[in-house]
């Protein structure tokens, strides 16, 4: 309880910065086709998103060199509110889609804040039951978020307006607490290279990670819509997908400390491959269906990530870990970023199903590559221990990075 209320502002500014950042997503989708934009426009408004989370990502450390955590902070905080608050006063997609960059700047900045001061308030006996709870206020707001979906009419100005003034609450915690900010860290340097150096396997995981998650969670309203899902039924849509990601990350954890990572990873895929299949089988047999796809989806795809960096990490050295982290979240925006857009193309051309096919394909590249460099490197000795990392800065691999230094006997 003292470290929930040590952490208490940082805990509730993440958890109001997510209930608006990730109901904006759906929201913009269903509020683009009511608006008549184009399915390839919403997802473009998708690959935006991701665009401006990635210079989030390598700014905003920067940014805190220079002017302070704080100040950083209510920057970002800014730029997402203007992005959410323009929706309605400009409706056009090419703006939109600069608004959407303007809040993926806001969510990448805030967090590496957020998660820069954490790490310098946690210590190695406190990291383990911090990162806990961090990853369940953030989960459980996320959850919330898709839920938000049911009650927000789309293109509308209240919708946009509330999500601005929780974007803008966030902003309170951390302007009124106490606690003294940390002195800034040094900025880690983008070398995506490294990951590649370390396990090209788990490099090509984590831009299938993000194929998988950008393409569902940016571009899934438009299939829920085309399937027959009322606006509420999509947010239980969506949020279904990341309560299964959640369930499954501590039984994926236990097999990925116990086997081969790569096992875990190939058979990750075969069963999201599979999952492709009967979420279109499933499109047309009724909304109970469709749910229940959605859980076994998120599944097989959300725990990709966090066994794709074990696997990584199990080849680098301490002083490498948070770059490499780094280095794997920029191979995730790459997939994230190019997802939203090719998924929504192929759904224009083949319909709503095609979402799943191009998942599929993503993931059955990773298996025969897998299963390829198996060859090369046919044995591995496990060092680290599986953690489930989230997928929010370049920052968060300094908070990891104890966990995965105390290696299993």
């Amino acid at each position: 309880m003292r470290l929930i209320i040590s952490f208490a502002a940082l805990l509730l500014s993440a958890a109001l910065l997510q209930l608006s950042s990730g109901a904006v997503g759906p929201l913009d989708a269903l509020s683009g086709l009511s608006l008549g934009f184009t399915t390839a426009q919403v997802g473009l408004l998708g690959s935006a998103h991701f665009f401006g989370f990635f210079i989030g990502c390598w700014w905003a450390p920067r940014l805190m060199g220079s002017v302070g955590h704080s100040r950083a902070f209510a920057a970002f905080t800014a730029a997402g509110a203007i992005g959410l608050l323009a929706h309605m006063m400009l409706v056009d997609p090419l703006a939109w889609a600069l608004m959407r960059v303007a809040t993926g700047l806001c969510i990448a900045g805030c967090y590496t804040v957020i998660e820069a001061w954490l790490q310098a308030k946690v210590t190695n006996e406190t990291r383990g039951r911090a990162m806990g709870i961090y990853r369940l206020v953030d989960m459980g707001a996320a959850l919330c978020a898709q839920l938000m979906i049911g009650v927000l009419e789309p293109a509308a100005y209240v919708s946009y307006n509330l999500l601005t003034i929780v974007c803008c609450a966030a902003l309170l915690p951390l302007a009124l607490t106490t606690v003294r900010q940390p002195e800034t860290p040094d900025t880690p340097r983008l070398r995506p290279w490294l990951a590649v150096e370390r396990s090209p396997l788990a490099a090509a995981g984590v831009v299938v990670s993000g194929l998988s998650s950008a393409a569902f969670r940016m571009v899934g309203p438009v299939y829920g819509q085309e399937v027959g899902l009322a606006a509420n039924q999509i947010g239980l849509f969506l949020a279904v997908y990341v309560l299964g990601g959640a369930l499954a990350q501590y039984p994926i954890g236990w097999l990925a400390d116990k086997y081969d990572r790569r096992w875990v990873l190939i058979w990750l895929s075969v069963a999201a491959t599979v999952s492709c299949a009967v979420s279109t089988a499933a499109g047309g047999v009724g909304t109970v269906g469709v749910l229940l796809t959605a859980g076994l989806f998120g599944m097989t795809t959300f725990p990709i990530y966090s066994v794709a960096a074990a696997h990584a990490h199990d080849f680098a050295e301490s002083h490498e870990r948070v770059e490499l982290s780094a280095a794997l979240m920029f191979f995730y925006a790459v997939g994230a970023i190019a997802s939203p857009l090719a998924a929504s193309a192929l759904i224009t051309r083949f319909g709503p199903s095609a979402l799943f096919l191009l998942i599929a394909v993503g993931h059955i590249v990773l298996v025969v590559f897998g299963l390829a460099r198996m060859r090369v490197r046919p044995t591995v000795e496990t060092r680290t221990p599986y953690v489930w990392s989230p997928r929010t800065s370049f920052t968060v691999g300094r908070l990891m990075k104890g966990s995965r230094d105390r290696r299993e006997p």
